[in-house]
């Protein structure tokens, strides 16, 4: 299974963006959760948002809610994440993952997660 994401770039504080996830390979038909997770310069990797594949169920990381809104396109198996209001602290790579299975724990935690992409740079300028 492929992960990539796409629509990162450089924006202005305030400003709005949407980041892509397209998932393609693999016999699954189905999935369990997508997730966007971030990593900013010098910091460890963040948990942003993850939204369940059946019933669309979202939940946000402090720092993003109310701010970001994750969605699925469950017939194209893809995920978006719609940034709005994005501020110099959301600067960061931002990397999409997918699970494929339930597993005790929480899906904010980084071993919940089966694939990973190569990430995408946000970067929010003043």
């Amino acid at each position: 299974v492929q992960v990539a994401e796409s629509g990162g770039g450089l924006v202005k504080a305030g400003d709005s963006l949407r980041l892509s996830c397209a998932t393609s390979g693999g016999p699954f038909s189905t999935y369990y959760a997508m997730g966007w997770f971030r990593q900013a310069p010098g910091k460890g990797r963040e948990f942003v948002a993850t939204i369940m594949w059946d019933d669309a169920s979202t939940s946000y990381g402090d720092s993003v809610r109310g701010r970001f809104t994750m969605f699925r396109d469950t017939a194209k198996k893809a995920a978006y994440l719609n940034m709005n209001n994005v501020a110099e602290e959301d600067t960061a790579v931002y990397t999409c993952a997918l699970s494929l299975r339930s597993r005790q724990g929480s899906t904010r935690d980084e071993s919940q997660w089966d694939y990973w992409g190569q990430g995408t740079q946000v970067t929010v300028s003043s």
